[in-house]
């Protein structure tokens, strides 16, 4: 058994159950409904991180938080620059539990107050886990940044619905230095796909902003980008909603927004899952999506590649902290900042 197996918390409901890993990074590891995994699976086994190693010379696994940016840079402060590293600071740090806050981790008062008797349910139990039982179907982490003086508490919910699962998750940032600082936030959750599976938008959406295309398949970076139908560099065009075969060697990263407030969602149908996974989020506190699709374009080195779409609800529509602009970010001393963002999975028919 791996270190990865055993320092886990598992919460559930039904069906449906989540693992995290708040010794490597607070990583959601799994999200597991009967016997499909809905997140990329480790490329390498889960292990220690440093502080300057990148992405993919780890496991390039489930779901991370990435801040306080996505992409390394190096940044102007009141006391110097700071030098963030790849995917930011908190995937390689240990993260801490906490006591779970009033109202469901802090989740929007509303949206639990929908939530009717019998919608938790026991966690499961299992040897080397620590289950959340009856009572507390969630569970409230926090970790600090290195490259910047940021805190970042997540609380993360399981509940059930009548027609699947609800996953809740709560954020809220603060500023644990004497001197302001810039930041940026994205969430990393890979969601494992197959050829065939659908990616959905909301029907306004008509363009994205490339960030990065393997091989300029779509162009270069900033350059716009036709949804669904892009053109291709060579010519052709390319369904961007339809998932290609994981040997593909495709690897894009896109931005919709700034959003409005009806472009709150992105959706991940998977027939052969039975499933279809909704994440939905608020465009005025998180007004950018982050897009990946990869079928087999990365890691670029020899070895296991990822297949997967990454639904990223983002405060920028850049990877690096560095690259400022109307969507740059400052949090000041003692200050915090707060959002959310839900992923509903429903069952459909195969």
């Amino acid at each position: 058994m791996t270190v990865a197996q055993i320092e886990n918390v598992l919460i559930c409901a039904g069906e449906c159950a989540v693992t995290v890993l708040p010794q490597f990074g607070g990583k959601i590891s799994s999200i597991r409904v009967g016997n499909h995994e809905l997140l990329q699976p480790p490329l390498a086994p889960i292990a220690s991180r440093t502080r300057t190693m990148s992405f993919d010379e780890g496991d390039a696994s489930g779901w991370d938080e990435c801040a306080p940016s996505v992409a390394p840079c190096r940044v102007k402060t009141e006391t110097g620059f700071a030098e963030i590293p790849d995917h930011g600071d908190l995937w390689r740090v240990e993260w801490t539990k906490q006591r779970a806050k009033k109202q469901g981790l802090g989740i929007r008062e509303q949206r639990l107050e929908r939530q009717g008797p019998g919608t938790r349910d026991q966690g499961l139990e299992s040897d080397g886990q620590e289950s959340v039982g009856q009572d507390d179907a969630s569970v409230n982490l926090v970790a600090k940044c290195f490259s910047l003086p940021l805190e970042l508490e997540r609380g993360v919910a399981i509940r059930k619905e009548p027609c699947g699962w609800r996953l809740e998750l709560n954020y809220e940032l603060r500023n644990i230095g004497a001197y302001a600082v810039p930041w940026s936030w994205a969430a990393h959750p890979l969601f494992v796909a197959e050829e065939g599976d659908r990616i959905m938008l909301p029907e306004s959406i008509r363009t994205l902003r490339l960030e990065g295309s393997g091989g300029g398949r779509l162009g270069t970076s900033g350059e716009t980008v036709a949804w669904p139908i892009a053109k291709l560099r060579d010519g052709g065009t390319a369904d961007l909603r339809v998932a290609e075969a994981p040997n593909s060697g495709i690897g894009d990263k896109l931005f919709a927004g700034p959003l409005r407030v009806t472009e709150d969602w992105c959706v991940l149908e998977r027939p052969s899952a039975g499933v279809r996974i909704r994440v939905t989020f608020d465009p005025i506190t998180t007004p950018y999506l982050g897009l990946w699709i990869c079928y087999g374009g990365w890691p670029e080195q020899p070895g296991p590649k990822q297949a997967c779409v990454a639904m990223e609800p983002a405060t920028a529509p850049v990877d690096s902290l560095a690259v400022t602009g109307p969507w740059s970010r400052e949090l000041a001393a003692s200050e915090s900042f707060s959002w959310w963002m839900e992923v509903e999975i429903e069952r459909i028919e195969r």
